[in-house]
């Protein structure tokens, strides 16, 4: 029978343990490393070490780990993770006594929910930086195609001309709606536990401000047992990354189905196309079909650990911690490829505008304007301007016409039969308010692709853009310089 008095069992330490000190190894030594520094310096700041220990502890940190291998650092059981095994080559420089004394006042807990937000606050800010150079490559293809005519569907048919830019702009409204969505999640993120210990605080006089600050958080999370136990600082980051990821997806499989053969109104350039090993004439935009993939393996990630977080225990658990996160930033990654990509295809694709106006034609989708005239100039209701405007679309269809060349008899007797008398719209009056020009030059209202409403809108996108950039950069900036104001004190503590 075999032994099970050891910690630990083979099993647990081949499919738990090394895993999670490899995961560690990766992912966040350098953040405990920035915690063991901040807290040191803040017990010497509070005289609950003397300046000769605190010397004494950062010169063993910095000769335990500045020439560490840590490929060759595998995991091998005789300590339970890369904390303790730390603390030993701690212990095995200064004793147990001082080496103990740097860990007065808190616990692995407050230490790991700390680091997994360094974590998150790194990715969240890298994301939202990788969002923004995508928005104003959105932004600028917009403006350029503010004139530029495309089909706007519902429902899978053809339903009303609009322009290019005024399309792109609400994919750039949404994003924008994404990134505050990320900034809410970094405020989140940007609290810092050190200082909860293991859930109620402790009886030391610790200051968790100065912890903060020291670390670049914004400020301290208050209650000690939430810090540990309520994971939503999670939960809110990959329901964010997940949004953005749906979004993203649906506007990619637009993508999809206008570079497609029969509709063909995006030209894709031969650096997105691949070829057929076997048909010579296939010219495929693969690079759509693996933003798909990206963005739905980047949501499917960040789906788990939502899911993983489900039905969990309000108090300190394993589902929220290492390997979660893990996990997780898988999804970080995975999203941040596909703006990359998107990035650049976004920039390299036109607009067919041959093709996209023998549709507007062949679907007669300008009728709604000429509808919408009728009421104007005619006097009628729109009721019966959208009976007479039904009657032109059955015909046009029946007999193959458009409203380029539908003979004008055909509308006068619509008109007449419908209302009892000739219509005043003349011939060429009927021609312009037909044209797509017309149509979009007259939606002129806030959020209308008219040209001077366009331009505002963008105008406005651009200075909430401005916006995300500023709240990012500062949170950025505001880590630099604690990174620099922690990196000087340890300094100067070295050469007390």
């Amino acid at each position: 029978m075999r032994d099970f008095s050891k910690f630990p069992a083979a099993e647990y330490k081949d499919t738990v343990l090394a895993p999670l000190f490899d995961g560690f190894k990766r992912h966040h030594r350098d953040h405990l490393m920035a915690i063991h520094h901040a807290h040191g310096l803040m017990l010497a700041e509070r005289s609950l070490l003397t300046p000769a220990d605190l010397r004494a502890i950062l010169a063993a940190l910095a000769d335990a780990t500045l020439n560490l291998d840590l490929d060759a650092l595998t995991y091998t059981g005789e300590h339970e993770d890369y904390f303790f095994w730390l603390e030993s080559q701690l212990r095995a420089r200064l004793g147990p006594d001082l080496a103990g004394r740097l860990h007065t006042g808190r616990s692995r807990n407050d230490i790991d929910h700390t680091i997994f937000k360094m974590a998150l606050r790194t990715r969240l800010l890298t994301l939202l930086a990788q969002l923004e150079t995508l928005l104003t490559t959105l932004l600028d293809r917009a403006e350029r195609g503010a004139g530029t005519l495309v089909v706007a569907y519902t429902h899978g048919q053809p339903a009303q001309p609009t322009t290019f830019g005024h399309y792109l702009s609400a994919l750039i409204e949404m994003l924008l709606r994404d990134a505050g969505r990320l900034l809410n999640a970094v405020k989140t993120v940007d609290r810092c536990t050190m200082g909860a210990a293991a859930i109620t605080t402790s009886g030391f006089g610790l200051d968790r401000e100065r912890v903060a600050s020291l670390l670049g958080f914004a400020e301290v999370q208050e209650n000690a047992y939430g810090c540990i136990s309520a994971p939503d600082y999670i939960a809110e980051t990959y329901a964010a990354v997940k949004i953005l990821c749906l979004g993203l997806g649906r506007f990619v499989q637009d993508l999809n189905s206008w570079t497609g053969f029969e509709i063909g109104h995006i030209r894709v350039p031969d650096a997105f196309v691949q070829i057929s090993s076997i048909m010579p004439q296939k010219r495929n935009p693969v690079p759509v079909e693996h933003l798909r993939l990206l963005l739905s393996l980047a949501a499917g990630r960040a789906e788990t650990v939502l899911h993983t977080l489900h039905n969990t225990p309000f108090t300190d658990m394993n589902d929220s911690e290492g390997e979660v996160q893990a996990a997780g930033y898988d999804s970080f990654n995975t999203i941040g490829r596909a703006l990359t990509l998107l990035d650049a295809f976004m920039q390299a694709i036109e607009i067919d505008e041959t093709r996209t106006r023998k549709h507007i034609a062949e679907s007669c989708i300008t009728i709604t304007e000429v509808a919408d005239t009728m009421v104007r100039e005619e006097g009628i209701s729109f009721r019966q301007a959208h009976e007479i405007a039904s009657v032109l679309a059955k015909r046009m269809i029946a007999a193959g016409e458009t409203l380029i060349t539908l003979p004008m008899q055909v509308f006068t007797a619509a008109f007449t039969e419908t209302i009892g008398r000739p219509p005043a719209i003349t011939e060429p009056r009927f021609r312009e308010i037909a044209s797509p020009e017309h149509f979009i030059a007259v939606r002129t209202m806030l959020g209308g692709p008219a040209p001077a409403a366009l331009h505002a809108s963008l105008a406005r996108y651009r200075t909430g853009l401005a916006a995300v950039t500023a709240a990012r950069t500062g949170t950025e900036h505001t880590v630099a310089a604690a990174e620099a104001e922690r990196a000087r004190l340890v300094r100067d503590a070295l050469k007390a």
